[in-house]
């Protein structure tokens, strides 16, 4: 399949967390297909947005082929770069409110997960094409510091290397009333969250023509 853009994820192996997500999301992104979600008035509206993407927590962000690379030379550079990056670990994960959406967060000591981000953007920034203006205005448009208008200069995205925060997004942006009783309802379907929360993989995954995220490959760290 040809694909718009790639990004690298970590998306959860198979087990509670993965079949949660992608029943909640209403897209599996393993399997890169649609998937019932349950009967909960307004979930489907309120998913909308990270539907596409699937559960997932970003490592390096959705970008666009370079001119002159190819999907095979990305994958075989996601390869190495795995081979060579050695496995985190957080103490868990936790259902946390950032900013109008709720997502789940590590807690715990977090440079290890930062260490295996800042690998994925800078190792593999040779494959990313420069954004569009429209895409740079679009950022730009949520008010960056200066240190973010830097950081999307260097690495098309502000918000990574120190400015990071990993998440896997369980809703899109909601009023503020709603956000204490959308948590309730998560925490009433969420399955057992790891203890420790292990990030010993990492994920090419490609755009579809649809705008949908699918998995092409999962690669081990092996450092």
């Amino acid at each position: 399949m040809s694909y718009a853009r790639f990004a690298v994820y970590f998306v959860p192996p198979d087990g509670p967390l993965a079949e949660f997500g992608a029943a909640w999301l209403g897209w599996d992104v393993v399997r890169g297909q649609t998937i019932t979600q349950p009967d909960i008035p307004g979930l489907s509206d309120i998913t909308a947005t990270p539907r596409k993407y699937g559960l997932h927590g970003t490592l390096k962000p959705p970008f666009r082929l370079a001119e002159g690379c190819d999907p095979a030379a990305l994958e075989q550079a996601v390869a190495d770069l795995a081979r060579g990056l050695a496995p985190a670990t957080c103490d868990g994960l936790a259902l946390t409110t950032l900013g109008s959406f709720l997502a789940l967060t590590p807690h715990g000591d977090g440079a290890g997960l930062a260490r295996v981000a800042a690998a994925c953007v800078t190792g593999l920034d040779d494959f990313r094409a420069a954004p569009d203006e429209a895409e740079l205005a679009r950022r730009r448009s949520a008010g960056l510091s200066d240190r973010q208008e830097a950081l999307l200069t260097a690495w098309g995205y502000p918000y990574v290397l120190e400015e990071f925060r990993f998440h896997l997004t369980l809703s899109g942006r909601l009023p503020e009333a709603d956000l204490a009783r959308w948590a309730q309802t998560l925490r009433g379907h969420m399955p057992e969250l790891p203890e420790p929360f292990p990030i010993d993989q990492i994920a090419l995954c490609g755009e579809r023509p649809d705008g949908r995220f699918e998995l092409i490959h999962r690669y081990a760290l092996a450092g």
